[in-house]
């Protein structure tokens, strides 16, 4: 059968589409700004005629209205990565939380996480059929491949990504043509906190580096002040619009990297329509699924690869706690734990951890004990660098005792008193034994 035969037997409203969710079903959806809106909307609007339908994802950037007060008969939210729209259902017992490393979320796909359905947005098909995954590549590409009925939001506006993201039409068991916006996250405007946890990850970064980055003020101000390196690649989970300045200012040109030299290597993406225009069939960006680009042993293969990434608290032994406070799960560790370690697998690689020194409210992020019940995300092993605007930790090789001293020194003034305590309990007789 010709694919243009399938595609158009298959076209239906957003209504009609959701109308092949059935209670029970196990709903995987797109990630992040890639996410299908209309036809969640389209789904909440129809939660009348479902029970119990499980609904998987990691970060919404919609409105998750599956995760709204009464919607607990007709829908549970299963997080991957608990965001703004959906941290108060898996809070409060109307959602819960499935914890994984992002590389392994395609694996989980395929076994205990098989989905009935997934809804994805993609692309226009081209000549051959090939529609693209766009901005959101990651576990999406599984989900199509895995899932018993693909619901696909067909949207004009979604960028033409290159690499290994693209899905035959013939893939498709429901498409909804639909030209709605795409997800845009603006970009952020470091303050003067930021600038200076900029600068001082900046320091560690030399010409030739491979960088991964996240998404946000700090990110956007550690490439501020990389605009005098050469040479710079990235492979990343993810990019935004900071790396697009970078590379038309000749900083970013991957020509170091051993995997995939010369081209952008990431899973998804976040940012504007600048960004996205950016990589609209542009053979230098080259997106994949995350179980390839996150994976630690590929990511390793290239040389000198810094892992940026931040956290909500940080002990006096380098433990570290990205995604949850007590007991209460306020994110997720997405790619953090795959590019720690595949940096540490690299050679010449290093991990950073960046942060201000003070979380809202006036908190330290540097504390002598991390909360009781939180997580902890990377080992005191696993981190090289913590950064804040005070200065730069290096921790790799370090003491206990030395640790203790270097994260006391980068902590806010207003509470090392309160660390130089606890350091003294710990190791002040020792300390006068050694002359220190």
């Amino acid at each position: 059968m010709d694919w243009r035969t399938h595609y158009n037997s298959r076209l239906a409203t957003p209504e009609e589409a959701v109308g092949h969710i059935k209670s029970g079903d196990r709903v995987i959806v797109g990630h992040a700004c890639g996410e299908p809106g209309a036809l969640l909307d389209a789904m909440a609007a129809n939660a009348a005629a479902y029970r119990h339908v499980e609904i998987v994802h990691m970060v919404s950037m919609g409105t998750s209205p599956y995760c709204a007060e009464g919607m607990e008969e007709h829908f549970t939210h299963n997080s991957l990565f608990a965001g703004a729209t959906t941290r108060k259902a898996v809070n409060e017992g109307r959602g819960d939380f499935t914890p994984a490393f992002f590389y392994k979320i395609p694996e989980l796909l395929r076994t205990s996480l098989r989905p009935d359905v997934a809804m994805v947005q993609v692309s226009p098909p081209d000549e051959h059929g090939c529609c693209s995954l766009g901005v959101s590549v990651d576990y999406g590409k599984t989900a199509v491949q895995v899932a018993t009925t693909v619901i696909a939001q067909v949207n004009r506006n979604m960028p033409r990504t290159l690499g290994e993201s693209m899905v035959h039409a013939t893939d498709l068991d429901v498409i909804v043509e639909l030209d709605t916006p795409v997800i845009e996250l603006p970009k952020a405007a470091p303050g003067e906190v930021e600038m200076r946890i900029g600068e001082n990850c900046a320091g560690l970064i030399q010409d030739g580096d491979t960088l991964q980055l996240g998404i946000g003020a700090i990110p956007d101000a550690v490439l501020h002040f990389l605009g005098g390196k050469k040479d710079l690649g990235i492979h990343s989970e993810m990019f935004s619009d900071g790396v697009v300045e970078l590379i038309e200012a000749g900083v970013v040109t991957n020509a170091k990297k051993k995997v995939h030299p010369g081209l952008c290597v990431a899973s998804f993406l976040m940012g504007t329509r600048r960004l996205y225009d950016f990589v609209d069939d542009n053979p230098l960006v080259y997106l994949a699924g995350v179980e390839w680009v996150n994976h630690p042993l590929v990511i390793s293969q290239n040389d000198n690869v810094v892992a940026i990434n931040s956290c909500v608290q940080v002990d006096l032994q380098g433990q570290v706690v990205s995604s949850s406070a007590g007991l209460r799960q306020i994110s997720g560790i997405g790619g953090q734990a795959d590019f720690v370690r595949g940096a540490s697998y690299s050679k010449g690689g290093r991990s950073i951890m960046a942060f201000p020194s003070l979380a809202k409210g006036g908190v330290s992020k540097i504390v002598a004990f991390a909360d009781a019940g939180s997580a902890v995300s990377q080992t005191r092993e696993d981190v090289d660098y913590v950064v804040t605007e005070h200065g730069v930790a290096a921790l790799a090789g370090q003491t206990l005792r030395e640790r203790a001293r270097r994260l006391i020194a980068v902590a806010h003034p207003d509470v090392r008193e309160g660390l130089q305590e606890e350091y003294e309990r710990r190791f002040g007789s020792l300390d006068a034994i050694l002359g220190r």
